[in-house]
This record gives C-alpha cells, structure tokens and sequence, in this order.
C-alpha cells in the first residue's frame, strides 16, 4: 500500500510498534489455539458462580459463547493495565522495548546485549510475528466456516465453491483458491468465461516471459526490424524500453495478428469467433493438440501443469515489469533504483540499532 513511501520515520516507528505488538498477540493466540489440543486444559473450575469448568470450554470461536462476561471483563481491564501502565510506550525507546519487560517479556531488566545475534532475534520475532498474524487469521476462518481451527474442509457443505472443487487448477498446497470470492454465487457459465481468460493470459505470460530471457540468453535475430527506418533487431533494447523503439507500424502489425488469432477461431459445431472454447465447455482447447495424450489422467495432469505455469508467469511477468520500471532491467539490482522513498531511514533496523548499520529492504506491497 506505499505506507511507507513518504519517508516519514516516526510514522514508520508508530506502525513498527502497532506491528510489534499485534506479532506478539497473535503468536500468543496461535499457540491458544494449539496448546489444547495437545496437552488438554486446566483442571478445575474456570467459573464457580456459574459452575463453568475449564473443561467445558470448547476450542476456538465457540469458546466466545461460553465465557462468562466477568471473564470478558477481566480481560479487557488487564488488557488496559498492560497497554497504559505495565508496558507504556515510551517514545525515547525503540519499536517493542519497554522499561519493564526484559528478554522474551520477563518484568525484569534483562536485555539482549547489542551485536548481530541480537538483531537476527528482533528480526525473527518481527517475521514470526507476521507469520502468526496470517495464521490466526486463517484459523479463525477455519473455524468459523467448518466448526473447528483445523476442521475439515468436508465439515463446509455449504460452500458454494463445492460447484467447482473437482474442476482443473485445484492443486495442493491451496485448492481451490478464489479469495475474492468470485465463484461463490456457482454460476458455472461465469466460471467457464474466467477459466478461459485464465488459460489465455497464462499462455501470453509464459511467452513474455521467455521474451524477456531469451534474448539475455542467445542475443537477437540478426537483419532488420524495419527497412524503411533502418532499424536492426539488435537496436531494439529489452524490456519495456522495447516499447518505444519499435514503429508504430509493427504495433499495428502485432494488433491485427491478436485480433486475428481472437477472431479465427472455429470449433466442431460450425462456431467461430470469440468464446468458441467456451461453447463446446471446454476452457482453452482450441485444438491444438500437440503435446496431447489418449490417457485421461496424463491430459489432466499436463492441463493442471500449464494452468499453474501459467499462474507464475502471470505473477513472474508483473515482476519483471515493476523491476524493469524501477531499475532499468527486468533483473536489475536494487541499487539501481536511486529514488526509492524507501532508502530513507524506514528502511533500517528501528529496533535501535546502529544507524549506520546497512539499509535493510523494507516490505511495503502496499
């Protein structure tokens, strides 16, 4: 989200702190999550007023259903005592140091001793944290869709995504991955029209990102791109300088050729035009069958394999792009890109490290 962009360090510092503190909630609660299902809970009463045992406390969400509200409450009032008095912030510290809490938040004055071993710690707590934060998440969405923080994806029978789950592209580690939920309505006439651009797309990234490294790998054709501006191949440059250097006439030449290719296509029915896979229900098959086979399971498991090449390329084609904008070349180094907002102090250890220490990268996809 370019938060960080403007180079404004105590901006910077307030969100490090926020991020410090929200890692270390959310490892705590993660290991809430885990902790019971392997060593049970505590004996006894957790309520004797109500005669709520630790015991019948179930896991997860549904325990928020059954604590009582003075348990809510003493929650929220240690919470308080912990943000506004044990644990203040103090603004002359670094992001996640607090006068009272020593090493691993002992209340004592322990601390680590300066040096590289004590920034690697921090730096670990710091992507620990993050970790923990996207696993809490998911298990909250777990649990709240099958029951249970490591339920069953069978326990979800009311997934609209059902309609879809046996369909090409859900593969291991993920399944079906829709996370904008774009097939939740079920409408398989959508689906087929997405599943289509999706195979197109794929296919052009695959071959734009091989034009992108061939030409690093085996140089360019020799003779002329264009006679009558006497324009070599050689002079064209690779990456998206490229765009400039080639004539207006070859980009008309590669539009006529797209739209060419969209247009043509005929299937076994008498359709041609757009959406002729689509028609016969079969996504991406314009007959071209190659590198086919007769075996059923060897086509799924090619199609499965160019449907997730694809999916990287389309990810790996958009990096090069935003590497070749930043740096000159679609592999260039990081210190080419001279203006980055990012090489202000937002970049460095705010741990209160050494300032002089080397920027490292800061991660604002944002």
């Amino acid at each position: 989200m370019g938060l960080a962009k403007d180079g404004d360090a105590e901006a910077f510092k307030r969100r490090r702190v926020t991020e410090l503190k929200n890692g270390r909630v959310a490892m705590l609660a993660t290991m809430g999550y885990i902790v019971p299902e392997l060593y049970g809970k505590f004996p006894g009463y957790l309520s004797f007023s109500e005669n709520i045992k630790f015991s019948d406390v179930p896991h997860g969400l549904a325990a928020m259903g059954t604590m009582p509200a003075a348990g809510m409450a003493q929650w929220f009032l240690f919470c308080g005592a912990i943000e506004l008095g044990f644990y203040k912030y103090d603004d002359t510290r670094a992001p996640g140091d607090y006068e009272n809490g020593g090493v691993l938040g002992v209340p004592n004055a322990s601390r680590l001793p300066d040096g590289e071993d004590r920034n690697r710690r921090l730096n670990s707590e710091l992507a620990n944290g993050r970790l923990a934060m996207m696993a809490i998440i998911g298990m909250f969405f777990q649990d709240g869709l099958t029951g249970a923080p490591y339920g069953d994806w069978a326990n979800y029978t009311d997934s609209p995504l059902r309609a879809f789950e046996n369909e090409l592209g859900v593969q291991a580690p993920v399944g079906f991955f829709d996370p904008l939920g774009l097939s939740k309505d079920g409408d398989a006439d959508a689906f087929m029209r997405r599943r289509s651009t999706e195979f197109k797309h794929g296919r052009i990234a695959m071959l734009a990102c091989m034009g992108y490294i061939t030409p690093e790998i085996t140089g360019k054709f020799p003779g002329y791109l264009s006679y009558s501006q006497n324009l070599k191949f050689e002079d064209v440059p690779n990456g998206l300088a490229a765009v400039s250097k080639v004539p207006f006439a070859g980009w008309m030449q590669i539009l006529m050729y797209m739209s060419f290719c969209e247009n043509s296509r005929l299937d076994n029915v008498g359709s041609s035009g757009w959406g002729t896979d689509i028609k016969l229900g079969k996504p991406g098959d314009f007959g071209f069958k190659v590198i086919t086979s007769d075996d059923p399971d060897t086509v799924t498991k090619k199609l499965n394999s160019e449907l997730a090449n694809g999916r990287l390329a389309m990810m790996a084609i958009i990096g090069m792009f935003f590497q070749d904008g930043l740096t000159g070349s679609a592999w260039g180094d990081w210190e080419c890109y001279t203006s980055s907002p990012l090489r202000a102090k937002v970049a460095r250890n705010f741990y209160g490290g050494d300032p002089g220490a080397p920027a490292r990268v800061a991660f604002d996809p944002a």
